[in-house]
């Protein structure tokens, strides 16, 4: 997997069942268990989804007596989000620029008249 936060942490989301996941952990901290039950899957395959989640920093897991219940760790998704920010402030310029041109333009262009010696 890639080197840099943001790119583990896309690359993590990727896959439709960690970004299940993570959208049940906004609700409230889950178990490996509690967050295998939806899943026709094994416990250790939502193990290891969890592991590439943890890797990118988007969940931690704790101990809570004999619980080890998966937390979301929301703080990730700042990351993501100034990077999506920065991008959706350039678009947004890009589209106030062609608004400006568009105002710009006369609403209904003067026909060109025939320049002499070409045909009508």
């Amino acid at each position: 997997m890639a080197a840099d936060p943001l790119s583990r942490v896309f690359a993590a989301l990727a896959d439709p069942t960690r970004r299940d996941m993570v959208a049940r952990l906004t609700v409230a901290d889950a178990t490996v268990g509690e967050l295998a039950e939806p899943y026709d899957v094994s416990v250790q395959a939502v193990s290891k989804h969890l592991r590439v989640l943890e890797d990118a920093g988007l969940v931690s897991r704790s101990r809570d007596a004999q619980r080890r219940p998966v937390h979301l760790e929301a703080e990730v998704f700042d990351l993501m989000t100034k990077w999506i920010e920065r991008y959706r402030r350039q678009a947004e310029e890009r589209y106030r620029r062609l608004d400006d041109v568009l105002r710009a333009m006369p609403d209904d262009p003067s026909p060109t008249t025939p320049r002499e010696g070409t045909p009508s």
